[in-house]
């Protein structure tokens, strides 16, 4: 008798891999390890196993997406010439050339700024101008502006330890470093659909959001002197922010993309930019994707938060702002999916929703520091 073998998803997705993915995979590892023999005595259990698990986290993520594997290579080497122009010494980013006017945590996130506006403008102009060299460029200037920002959060990261060592923290703890986070989370899911349904006509939409976050960020560094680095106060000083704020902003960020993906939807359903917009089908299927990732991570997230509020605050919830504007979040896109699944939502009723959504969404995000007091204070205006 003749015998056939089957193969499960997996291992058919296994077998596709090439040496060159395995040496990826091995060379994250290998990171990984360094890493750990270097710094490890100066890690508690839970940060080494946050270490561990990211180099399977990011060769997964290099597998499905060939460009996160570039984009870390560009990271390392950037966020490595940058430990190496400091040598330690805070001081000379204000006195050497490339610290100054490019790498130090401040000029790549002005960088980043420039980059995300500029992205816009040309994404814009090539939907307006049905040019598509101008939304080519649109995405060159984007990728660039990830790039930017992920190297100014990682050289800030090192910039703390530079100010003190009880001061040094993952750049997650205020409203300036989140916006940071926001804007590059929301881009970065935004250059995936953009290459996975072969697109760039969503981009003029989602850079508008991204680049509303970053004007806010520009005010808010002015007005503030927010992106001067400070100690943590007791509340953050745990590991699980680490993971916690990290699921919370990619939840925050594919709302916000989806959202911008149903404003699209009502301009082509309206007659409006209808010729040069994507069909109405793949706009749906891209804001219920990013919903159903934001999702998933929104809840992992409050789940998180919950213990780390039994560990800081000694009880799971409190009904604080900020926890309780989440659950409604939680709620409003639990009630969207819920529909989508079992009852078929689509069309204009469920892009309305979505857009909708975002006040929802920016309110707990921004309207509850701007507004309301609770445990959460210290990310207040």
């Amino acid at each position: 008798m003749e015998m056939t073998q089957n193969y499960g998803p997996y291992q058919g997705f296994f077998k596709r891999l090439t040496v060159l993915d395995w040496l990826y995979a091995t060379a994250l590892g290998m990171a990984s390890l360094f890493a750990l023999s270097r710094f490890g005595a100066y890690m508690d259990m839970y940060e080494k196993a946050i270490l561990l698990l990211a180099a399977p986290t990011f060769a997964w993520l290099g597998w499905h997406w060939k460009p996160v594997r570039a984009l870390l290579l560009v990271l390392a080497l950037l966020s490595l010439l940058t430990i190496q122009l400091y040598g330690g010494a805070l001081e000379l980013a204000n006195q050497k050339f490339f610290l100054k006017y490019l790498l130090s945590s401040q000029s790549a996130i002005l960088w980043m700024s420039t980059l995300f506006f500029l992205s816009t403008l040309f994404y814009w102009g090539g939907l307006l101008a049905r040019s598509d060299f101008g939304s080519s460029l649109g995405s060159v200037l984007c990728w660039a502006a990830v790039i930017m920002g992920f190297t100014g959060m990682l050289v800030r990261w090192y910039e703390s330890y530079l100010v003190g060592s009880d001061v040094g923290h993952i750049p997650v703890s205020n409203l300036y470093e989140v916006f940071i986070l926001f804007s590059l989370i929301t881009a970065l899911f935004y250059l995936y659909y953009e290459q996975q349904y072969a697109t760039r006509q969503l981009g003029p939409f989602v850079l508008l959001v991204i680049s509303a976050a970053v004007g806010f960020l520009l005010w808010y560094t002015v007005s503030r002197d927010a992106a001067e680095i400070q100690p943590l106060v007791p509340a953050l000083q745990s590991w699980w922010m680490k993971i916690h704020v990290p699921a919370n902003f990619i939840g925050y960020g594919t709302f916000s993309l989806a959202a911008m993906v149903a404003l699209a939807y009502l301009l082509k359903s309206h007659g409006w930019l209808s010729d040069r917009l994507p069909a109405l089908e793949v706009l749906d299927d891209v804001m219920y994707k990013a919903i159903a990732v934001g999702f998933a991570f929104f809840t992992i997230a409050t789940i998180l938060g919950a213990l780390w509020a039994a560990e800081a605050w000694g009880g799971y919830w409190s009904w604080d702002p900020k926890e309780t504007w989440a659950l409604i979040v939680w709620l409003n896109y639990a009630a969207w999916l819920h529909m989508r699944l079992m009852k078929g939502l689509r069309g204009l009723v469920a892009a309305w929703w979505a857009l909708v959504g975002l006040l929802v969404t920016t309110f707990a995000f921004l309207g509850v520091n701007m507004f309301l007091s609770g445990l959460h204070s210290y990310g207040t205006l």
